[in-house]
């Protein structure tokens, strides 16, 4: 069940096209039987606005594949971050309509009723091509959210003129994710060339000291930028999330 699926019942019950009794029906919970592994929150999309996402790292395909059938069987659609390379053969018999993102590890199957694209612009900009895998999830996820989506692509600071050649893109954004590994010294830098709000999110690329994306977390936390807001290592999903609440706003 999602906003527009609902505003177009309250719409016909309005109208006199559906009576109170069978809308109410319709908006009831449509799976009162949880599965043995999960109860899916059916309803989500109604209290923050975007259905519940399926993290299937650590899931099995079973229950990946029937976690996904029950979304699709209420129109939901789904979105699952994570994928293993077990899981692809078996959704895509299950789904043949999903969309399969191998790079950044993203199954998605629009809903019955998708998110209204929104007006503004989420630019997701990455330092550098290993970083494309943790890009590459945000910008299906944000795309999946409602958002319109724009890249910007191996423009760190190593060539920070890739950069500053593109400040009308930038300048034409509602809200940046800024994807990088190493230092994590781009969304500084970014954060410093613009007003609108910038989401860093580190990435787990580099070489020993960078331990596994702590150098850049620590680097993004203590941006000198002011206002820039930083995810968790490798969290692609978690930056998409909030930028599409930041332009549904």
């Amino acid at each position: 069940m999602n906003l527009e699926r609902t505003r177009q019942l309250l719409d016909r019950v309005a109208k006199g096209e559906l009576d109170s009794a069978d809308a109410l029906r319709q908006l009831a919970l449509p799976d009162a039987e949880p599965l043995p592994f999960a109860t899916i929150d059916h309803h989500r999309a109604l209290r923050q606005g975007f259905p519940e996402v399926v993290f299937a790292e650590g899931k099995t395909v079973e229950q990946v594949l029937a976690i996904a059938t029950r979304l699709k069987a209420d129109d939901e659609g789904f979105l699952i971050t994570r994928m293993q390379p077990e899981m692809w053969a078996p959704l895509a018999d299950c789904f043949p309509q999903a969309e399969l993102h191998r790079l950044g590890r993203v199954a998605y199957l629009p809903p019955q009723s998708p998110p209204a694209v929104q007006s503004g612009t989420v630019l997701i900009i990455t330092a550098g091509t290993s970083d494309l895998p943790v890009a590459d999830e945000a910008a299906v996820c944000a795309r999946a959210f409602g958002g319109r989506v724009e890249r910007l692509t191996d423009v760190g600071v190593a060539g920070i003129h890739r950069l500053l050649s593109r400040g009308q893109l930038l300048q034409s954004a509602s809200v940046i994710i800024v994807v990088a590994g190493m230092e994590g010294a781009l969304p500084s830098v970014v954060g410093g060339l613009v007003a609108v709000p910038v989401i860093a999110v580190p990435t787990s690329v580099g070489y020993g000291a960078s331990l596994g994306g702590i150098a850049a977390l620590l680097s993004m936390l203590n941006s000198c930028a002011a206002g820039v807001t930083v995810v968790n290592i490798d969290n692609g999903f978690g930056a998409a999330y909030a930028a599409a609440r930041i332009i549904h706003r």
